[in-house]
């Protein structure tokens, strides 16, 4: 894929913009009727948009609402909203205003949102519904956490009677409808000639981004316009968006990778952003949309591979064209990007395939490529997976059958992008090259650190934690181990603090391993543990179809308690793990199994909020099991 001039002169037009008020304000002057935004809107059951100079408009009516609240600048305005029009309005309003965005996780419990909202002193809170406020509140007094800093709370989805039913109408903090909030705006309009003259600077924060706590309390990062603003400069002719480009938006806005790369992003190029009407419509909203720019993460791509392994298995025919054609387009991507070499799995790949490989490339891309990119609209012509490594397989899936697949690296203290491959620089054994104006080398233990415009400025009245983290000459630890080879590309290699090594020296990097042994679709998820212990041993959550059948292959009955522990399931369990994890050392082969039916989830306090495991909560839940695993193997 070629570099677009349009995109490169665009790029550098943005640079001397300084805030990201500044940002918006240019592009409602450079394409006001081009559609900026689109939603479904559920009363009337249709797709609605504005174009930038409306989006503009209605952000200034949202700042005077604000400002009639006696928002002022530097003041927290905590976010609790999905996707949409209104989630982008106050984020654009409070930016606007000086104040600083706290973007909430929809979907965290309301203990922790209470902890944030105390722990940054919002001011307002926007959420959608009355019952979410009245958890909170019982949250923070069940936890003694004090809201005193919060004095208004607008609820976009209640009605004025609703509120005067609930009895929650009291002065602190004040509880108001989004329309009732707006009309006390409108009463005191803000002068569009005056919108932006006591905006931020920047070095003014442009948001406080809460870390999702894998190990304890979340950290309030602390990034200013400047920072965002060197992120999305730096994408910019890395993916070279477009004004006719669409992106449909999914990833949550309380997430950094969505936010820069989703949001502020489009707004730099000038192009659409369809908000998905959900996850559970994404698959619709992907063929209706039919979006040119996927900001993903693996997940994703991980039930889409999943689904299409599961229908593969219904014929011996579709698995062998499949993987002639996915051998033959991996040859040929491979090629294009000038990577050498073949691999044991290309041979493996080949020879699953048996005669099939002779297809020509045009009949395989017709059966196999085209119906798996479908899948996706038909007409990605970037799909991005951040936010955690993709597996192996999958990548070669994708690409290999002509998805445009970019994986990259980041950190929300590094507002988020450090590397990323690039259209025509594509190394996906790598997370790409360090993006321009961003400078990383390797420190002590192996340990990945970066320095540029777009590191943090810190957290929030953390100090100490801030200097565990960010030297003196403005080096971050990534906390990540990693390997820069001669081309510049890095390659993660995993997390510092979660290598396992276990009592013979061995380190193993659980997160490849539990890659590895999700791709098979039996397992929902996993966990590997092994810590001063003589091997590996797994927990992992059966998929509930394939578990049926699987238990029913073996003459069990899928729902009794039994079943999870028979020792012949556990037996041919431990051989499909082997199988998945055949490129590991044996040393990381997992020689124990646990399987159990309940999900992990954030409600049960096994995951965080951007899903990743709670890996101390998941020990010390399965501590009885583990111990069982170890001591049945005379451990």
């Amino acid at each position: 894929m070629t570099q677009h001039p349009v995109s490169a002169s665009a790029a550098t037009t943005i640079d001397p913009i300084q805030t990201l008020p500044e940002l918006l304000a240019w592009r409602a002057t450079q394409s006001p009727e081009h559609e900026a935004y689109r939603e479904f809107d559920v009363v009337t059951q249709q797709w609605r948009s504005l174009n930038w100079g409306q989006t503009l408009a209605e952000v200034r009516g949202w700042q005077g609402a604000l400002a009639t609240s006696g928002i002022q600048s530097g003041q927290r305005v905590a976010i609790l909203l999905p996707n949409g029009f209104n989630a982008m309005r106050i984020d654009q309003a409070t930016l606007a205003q000086g104040a600083v965005p706290v973007p909430l996780h929809a979907i965290d419990n309301p203990g922790s949102i209470a902890y944030i909202l105390s722990d940054c002193a919002a001011s307002l809170l926007m959420l959608g519904q009355v019952a979410q406020w009245q958890q909170i509140q019982a949250a923070a007094m069940q936890a003694g956490i004090s809201l005193d800093a919060l004095h208004t709370v607008i609820c976009t989805e209640a009605s004025t009677q609703e509120l005067g039913a609930t009895g929650l109408a009291a002065p602190q903090p004040r509880l108001l409808t989004l329309s009732d909030w707006l009309d006390a705006g409108r009463s005191t309009p803000l002068d569009p000639g005056k919108a932006n003259a006591a905006g931020p600077g920047p070095e003014d924060l442009a948001t406080i981004v809460y870390t999702s706590g894998t190990t304890g309390k979340p950290k309030g990062v602390m990034l200013t316009h400047q920072n965002v603003l060197a992120n999305v400069k730096s994408i910019y002719p890395c993916v070279t968006p477009l004004p006719e480009d669409i992106f449909l938006s999914f990833l949550p806005l309380s997430h950094t990778f969505e936010r820069t790369t989703g949001y502020y992003l489009p707004i730099a190029s000038g192009s659409t952003v369809v908000y998905a009407r959900s996850v559970q419509q994404l698959a619709e909203d992907m063929k209706l949309v039919r979006p040119t720019v996927l900001i993903s993460v693996p997940r994703i791509y991980e039930r889409v591979h999943t689904r299409l392994l599961e229908m593969l298995s219904k014929s011996g025919f579709k698995q062998r064209l499949f993987e002639a054609a996915q051998a033959e387009g991996w040859k040929r991507f491979r090629a294009a990007q000038g990577l050498t070499g073949e691999t044991a799995e290309d041979a493996a790949q080949a020879a699953r395939a048996g005669w099939l490989r002779v297809l020509p490339w045009a009949l395989l891309r017709r059966l196999v490529a085209q119906p798996l990119l479908a899948r996706f609209g038909g007409r990605i012509r970037i799909a991005v997976s951040g936010g955690a490594p993709l597996a192996p397989a999958q990548a070669r899936c994708f690409l290999g059958l002509g998805l445009p697949l970019l994986q990259g690296y980041g950190m929300t203290e590094t507002s988020p992008v450090v590397a990323a491959n690039r259209p025509g620089d594509n190394d996906p054994a790598t997370v790409g090259r360090a993006l321009p104006r961003v400078q990383v080398r390797i420190g002590d233990n192996r340990e990945l650190q970066v320095r540029g415009p777009s590191v943090m400025r810190g957290y929030w009245n953390r100090p100490e934690d801030t200097a565990r983290v960010l030297d003196a000459e403005g080096w971050l630890s990534t906390g990540d181990q990693a390997e820069i080879n001669a081309q510049g590309r890095i390659r993660i290699l995993g997390r510092i603090k979660e290598i396992i090594v276990t009592s013979t020296g061995e380190k193993v990097p659980p997160g490849d391993l539990e890659q590895a042994i999700l791709a098979d679709p039996l397992f929902e998820q996993v966990f590997v543990v092994g810590e001063q212990r003589p091997y590996i041993a797994a927990v992992a959550v059966v998929q509930t179809e394939e578990w049926a059948k699987f238990a029913q292959s073996l003459g069990l009955v899928p729902l009794a308690e039994q079943s999870l522990t028979a020792p012949e399931v556990l037996a041919a369990v431990l051989k499909r793990i082997e199988r998945a994890t055949g490129s590991f050392p044996h040393y990381a082969v997992p020689r124990a199994v646990t399987l159990t039916r309940e999900p992990w989830t954030i409600e049960n306090g096994l995951m965080t909020p951007t899903l990743k495991l709670k890996r101390n909560n998941l020990i010390a839940r399965f501590e009885s099991a583990i111990e069982v695993m170890y001591r049945k193997r005379g451990a």
